[in-house]
């Protein structure tokens, strides 16, 4: 089993600071290097790293003579309405996302179906399967590395390139698929050392983990997706309620520094 190793200092404190912003602990006033130091027991330059992260995404401005100021959050800015698609809810929201970043393709190719893959897909063991990897990522850094199984017969405008250039529910629809509904559970995971280095992060780090089933309106699978995401830049929100439908959404940050190797 694989062992978490510590992140670094500037950045275990940057994370601190970056909820404490968020959450409104502080006012105008963020504290200095000094109280910092003494707060956290670490050296200035630790503390002077982790506040040039937080100015750099436009939390806090720093000034001499002035100190340490909190800004208000990038979120409160007003943002261009997003395009509008043909899907709704959450399947939309999830497109509406993947907008906000590149992609890379790892790999692509066509493979028999394993056992785990044919049952999700219901398809037949050893049956020809779309694999993809895909790394996305913002002008940051890297925010995700998503694996996804496609039967073949739903896979006839999912090429390499294509898929550098539009999300895959997208292509799929523009296919003639009807996208219906989708499954999903979230977990953590760890990052293994072929993740880690695909996403820039320490070996070990904890990763948010989002296993995804899509099936179309005649409700047979069309893909199967299993992605790994950063924490700090990847949020999913839920609205419940006691009664009616439930509301989700999903935001990707364009602002967030990437991890330092």
């Amino acid at each position: 089993m694989q062992q978490t190793l510590p992140l670094p200092k500037y950045h275990s404190v940057y994370l601190v600071l970056k909820e404490r912003l968020r959450d409104g602990l502080y006012d105008e006033r963020v504290p200095g290097e000094l109280e910092l130091m003494e707060e956290f027991a670490v050296s200035r330059a630790t503390v002077r790293k982790a506040l040039e992260n937080l100015a750099q995404e436009g939390l806090i401005e720093r000034s001499a003579g002035r100190g340490t100021r909190r800004l208000p959050p990038p979120a409160t800015a007003g943002h261009d309405a997003p395009p509008p698609t043909r899907m709704t809810g959450l399947l939309d929201n999830l497109i509406t996302a993947s907008l906000d970043t590149t992609v890379k393709v790892i790999e692509h190719e066509y493979v028999p179906a394993t056992e785990p893959v044919a049952r999700m897909l219901q398809v037949e063991p050893k049956s020809q399967v779309l694999r993809a990897v895909r790394v996305r990522s913002t002008k940051a850094g890297p925010v995700s590395c998503i694996t996804t199984w496609v039967p073949r017969e739903f896979a006839r405008n999912l090429g390499r390139r294509q898929l550098g250039r539009k999300a895959m529910l997208v292509l799929m629809e523009e296919s003639g698929i009807e996208i219906g509904r989708a499954h999903q559970t979230i977990s953590a995971r760890q990052a293994d050392a072929a993740v880690a280095g695909l996403l820039g992060m320490p070996l070990g780090s904890a990763l948010l983990s989002v296993n995804r089933v899509v099936y179309d309106v005649k409700d047979r699978p069309v893909l199967w997706l299993q992605g790994l995401y950063c924490p700090d830049r990847y949020e999913y929100e839920m609205e419940l309620s006691r009664v009616g439908e439930i509301d989700a959404k999903v935001w990707v940050s364009k602002d967030f520094n990437a991890y330092m190797r």
